[in-house]
């Protein structure tokens, strides 16, 4: 069986090791890398992962540039790099279209590293723009420990924001909003033809009664297998998808056949 895990974070050299202390302090994890993508590689070897998504953040305005070029200079055949762009940035149309002809995946918003929250109509444009270009978004969502009394990106945040752009694929982290999955069940599974949910962090956080209630209900085929890592080992999350009595197709779906349908695989892709 293939795996593809679509939620993974390195960095550059320069920055790797200060900035995964930095992010450790804040959330209070033990990372299971240095940050670094050499590292990143060598874990995911060991947990028998055949391809990984880079997602990159860009935290203020000017860093699209080095953020997005650094994405493009990993891009490998396991590796699928994420681009990102700040809401706040002057130049946001056109780097949305540099990530396309960079050849990118699609894009990683951070509504609390960014500071906005998903249903802002002035981000609107910026998600009709992502689906325009064909780029998928993924966003952090739900609780984040560095914005621990604001919830930026709420299931009924979300709602509004699919619907806003019908024609994007959005991905949402975490089964949907970390933290929030009763709402997560209530308001989005399988409300939302555009939505995907990624499994990073449920292997730590969520019970496998509520993992496989939200995974039927939205559709195994919406569902998409990731760790967050360095912040949750991969194959945490393989064993605990193997455990809820899914069907052997269901597994292969969420394992590795979704991502490769969101990342059009079978297509060529600007290098």
């Amino acid at each position: 069986m293939n795996y593809i895990d679509f939620h993974v974070h390195a960095f550059s050299d320069k920055i790797a090791e200060k900035t995964v202390a930095s992010l450790a302090a804040t959330c209070g994890e033990t990372p299971e890398t240095n940050g670094t993508l050499a590292d990143t590689e060598r874990v995911m070897r060991e947990w028998g992962i055949d391809g990984m998504a880079i997602l990159s953040i860009a935290t203020k305005p000017s860093q699209h540039l080095v953020c997005n070029n650094w994405a493009a200079s990993v891009k490998a055949p396991h590796i699928f790099p994420f681009g990102s762009v700040h809401p706040d940035g002057e130049d946001v149309m056109e780097e949305l279209c540099r990530i396309r002809e960079l050849g990118l995946y699609g894009i990683k918003l951070h509504p609390d590293y960014q500071n906005f929250c998903i249903e802002e109509e002035r981000m609107f444009p910026i998600y009709r723009r992502c689906g325009e270009l064909g780029l998928p978004i993924i966003f952090h969502a739900g609780f984040d420990p560095l914005s621990p009394d604001l919830v930026h990106c709420t299931p009924q945040g979300a709602a509004k924001a699919l619907a806003a752009a019908p024609d994007t694929t959005m991905i949402l982290a975490h089964m949907g909003g970390n933290a929030l999955w009763d709402e997560v069940e209530e308001v989005l599974c399988g409300k939302f033809p555009n939505l995907y949910l990624d499994t990073s962090l449920c292997a730590k956080y969520m019970t496998d009664a509520q993992t496989l209630r939200i995974i039927r209900k939205h559709g195994a085929d919406k569902i998409l297998l990731a760790s967050d890592c360095p912040w949750d080992n991969t194959a945490n999350t393989i064993e605990k998808i193997k455990g809820l009595g899914l069907t052997d197709e269901e597994q292969r779906m969420i394992f590795a056949e979704n991502a490769k349908r969101i990342l059009g695989m079978s297509q060529s892709r600007t290098a």
